[in-house]
C-alpha cells in the first residue's frame, strides 16, 4: 500500500482523486461516486466555515448510518474540528451530559429515527455552548447552501493546516466510574490501523460492503466507512439491522464484505433456510472477539458462502488490538481473536503489569501506535489505563498460546455484555439513584438467552415508597439507553456489605 494519507479528510480527497468516477456510496436508490462524496463533503465544509467552525471545535453527530453522517463528519474534521458520535440508543440526559461536557458547538441530528425525536429528548438539557441543530433528514440541503460552496478556498487552507496529531473524534466509552469517558483519538492513530485491517480482511476497491454496525461505534466507522475510504470499497449503510432486509440487500446490491458478532451470522443462516437468497456474492467478513463454535465458521463459508471469515479484538481505546489472518486454521479463527496486528504489542500480564508465560492466564496490556491519546479532561484516568510504559490496560483477562494467538476468558472489569453493547454496572446504579423512590441499588449481568447477558438491579426503597418492578423498568426506558435497561428488578431490603462496607455484589443472587 502506498504512504497513508494523513488524515481522514485527506483521505476522502485522495479517494476521490485515485476512483472519481467509481461508486462510493449506495443508499437506496441513491448512488454516489468518490467524486460526488468529496465535491459534497467539501460543500459541507464551506457550510461550517462560515459558521467559524475551526481547529478544537466539538461537533456531535447523533444519528442512525446514513450518508450525511459521513459527509458531517468529513466536513468538520476538515474544518480542524473533532466530531463527537452519540449512541442513537442514548436518553436526553445521557446525551446532554456528553454535549456539554465536549462543549459541542453544532449538532447533527435527525427528527425521527425508530420513532423518537432526538430534539424532545435535549429539550430539557441545559446547553450553553450548543448554538446550532441541523436535521440531516430535514434541514441538510438548506445547510449546505448556507455556505459558499465546494471551491470555497477556505477549505483547501485548512485542509494544508491539518495534521495526523489533530483530533479525529471523541468517542464515549462508559466506565467504572459511572461517568462515561471520552476517548481522544488522532488521526494518525486510526489510519494505519485501519491499513493492517484492510490487509487482513482483503477488502478491495469496488467491493460492497455492508455497515451494519453503527457509526457512532469504531467499528462501524473506523473499519467501516473510514476503510471504505481507503480501500475504495462502496459503503452500503444499514441505519439498523434486519435479518430480512440485509437478505434483500445482499441479494439485490451484491454484496461482498459483512462484518457483525456472531448472532448476524446465525440469524442470516436461519434466513436462508426459512427464505433462500442469493448470496453468491459474499466473500469476505469479521466476527468480534466473541467464541464461535468451530461448526459456525464452517457454516459461514459453506452455506453463506464467506470464505475469508476472521475474528479480530479491539475497543474505543484502541481501534485494534489483535486479528485472526487470511489462510488461518478453523480453530484459530473460531476459538481465539487473532495476534496482535503490526504495530501493536500484546502481552498476558499480572496485577503488576509483568509479563506472564504463555498459556497462563492474566490482564490483556496493549502498546501501540493506536492507543488513545487520552480521556477527555480526566488525567487520573488516563493514568489508570495507560502505564508509564505506554501499556493501555484493557481491563479483559484471557491467555496467549505459543503463536501469540490470544484467547478472551473474562472481564476484570465490572461489566458485562448486552446485545453485543457494553453495560457497565456502575453507570447503571447511577442514573437509577435518580429515581426519587430509590435509596440504594446495585446491578449485576445476569444470563439471557438471547442477549448474552441482562441487567439485574437490587433496589432498596426509600421509606413510604411502593414504586414496583414495572414502574421502575418504564422508568429506565425514558432515561437511559435499551442496552443499559435492567431486565429484571429485585426489591430489597439491604445489600449486603463486605468487611469495608461495599457492596458485596458477589452474594447477590444471579437466578
Amino acid at each position: 500500500m502506498t504512504a497513508l494519507p494523513p488524515t481522514i479528510p485527506h483521505l476522502a480527497e485522495a479517494a476521490a482523486r485515485r476512483w472519481p468516477d467509481a461508486l462510493a456510496l449506495i443508499e437506496g436508490d441513491d448512488r454516489r461516486t468518490f467524486a460526488q462524496l468529496w465535491e459534497e463533503c467539501r460543500a459541507a465544509a464551506a457550510a461550517l466555515l462560515e459558521r467559524g467552525v475551526t481547529t478544537g471545535d466539538r461537533i456531535a453527530i447523533w444519528a442512525p448510518n446514513r450518508r450525511e453522517w459521513v459527509i458531517a463528519a468529513v466536513a468538520a474534521q476538515t474544518c480542524g474540528a473533532a466530531i463527537v458520535p452519540l449512541n442513537t440508543r442514548l436518553k436526553g440526559r445521557e446525551a446532554g451530559d456528553i454535549l456539554r461536557r465536549t462543549h459541542a458547538h453544532m449538532l447533527f441530528t435527525v427528527s425521527g429515527f425508530l420513532d423518537i425525536d432526538y430534539r424532545d429528548l435535549l429539550a430539557g438539557e441545559d446547553l450553553p455552548d450548543l448554538a446550532e441543530t441541523v436535521l440531516l433528514d430535514r434541514d441538510w440541503d438548506a445547510f449546505l447552501a448556507s455556505g459558499t460552496g465546494a471551491r470555497d478556498p477556505r477549505i483547501d487552507a485548512s485542509l494544508a493546516a491539518l495534521t495526523a496529531d489533530d483530533l479525529s473524534d471523541i468517542m464515549f466509552t462508559s466506565g467504572t466510574t459511572g461517568v462515561p469517558k471520552g476517548v481522544l483519538m488522532t488521526h494518525g492513530r486510526i489510519l494505519p490501523q485501519v491499513g493492517v485491517w484492510i490487509g487482513n480482511t482483503g477488502l478491495a476497491a469496488g467491493e460492497r460492503y455492508l455497515i451494519a454496525n453503527p457509526f457512532f461505534h469504531s467499528f462501524g466507522m473506523k473499519v467501516g466507512w473510514v476503510a471504505c475510504l481507503m480501500a475504495g470499497a462502496v459503503m452500503v449503510p444499514m441505519p439498523q439491522f434486519d435479518v430480512a432486509e440485509a437478505a434483500r440487500m445482499i441479494e439485490r446490491e451484491r454484496i461482498a464484505f459483512l462484518p457483525g458478532p456472531p448472532t448476524i451470522f446465525q440469524m442470516l443462516l436461519a434466513e436462508r433456510e426459512a427464505r433462500p437468497f442469493d448470496c453468491s456474492s459474499l466473500r469476505g467478513g469479521t466476527t468480534g472477539a466473541a467464541t464461535v463454535p468451530p461448526v459456525l465458521i464452517e457454516r459461514i463459508r459453506n452455506e453463506l458462502g464467506i470464505r475469508d471469515i476472521i475474528t479480530a479484538y479491539g475497543m474505543t481505546e484502541c481501534v485494534n488490538i489483535t486479528s485472526c489472518r487470511p489462510g488461518d486454521a478453523v480453530d484459530l479463527i473460531a476459538g481465539t481473536c487473532g495476534a496482535a496486528i503490526p504495530g501493536n504489542e500484546v502481552i498476558i500480564a499480572d496485577e503488576q503489569g509483568n509479563e506472564l508465560p504463555r498459556g497462563e492466564t492474566g490482564e490483556i496490556l496493549v502498546r501501540g501506535i493506536g492507543v488513545m491519546q487520552g480521556y477527555l479532561d480526566d488525567p487520573a484516568a488516563t493514568a489508570e489505563a495507560i502505564d508509564a510504559d505506554g501499556w493501555l490496560h484493557t481491563g479483559d483477562v484471557g491467555t496467549m498460546d505459543a503463536g501469540g494467538y490470544v484467547r478472551i476468558t473474562d472481564r476484570k472489569k465490572d461489566m458485562f455484555i448486552s446485545g453485543g453493547f457494553n453495560v457497565y454496572p456502575a453507570e447503571v446504579e447511577k442514573l437509577l439513584s435518580a429515581h426519587p423512590a430509590v435509596s440504594m441499588v446495585a446491578v449485576i449481568g445476569v444470563p439471557d438467552e438471547r442477549m448474552g447477558e441482562v441487567g439485574k438491579a437490587f433496589v432498596v426503597r426509600r421509606p413510604g415508597s411502593s414504586v414496583e418492578t414495572g414502574d421502575m423498568i418504564a422508568w429506565s426506558r425514558d432515561n437511559m439507553a435499551n442496552y443499559k435497561v435492567p431486565r429484571h428488578i429485585s426489591f430489597v431490603e439491604d445489600l449486603p456489605r463486605n468487611a469495608a462496607g461495599k457492596v458485596a455484589k458477589i452474594e447477590l443472587p444471579r437466578d
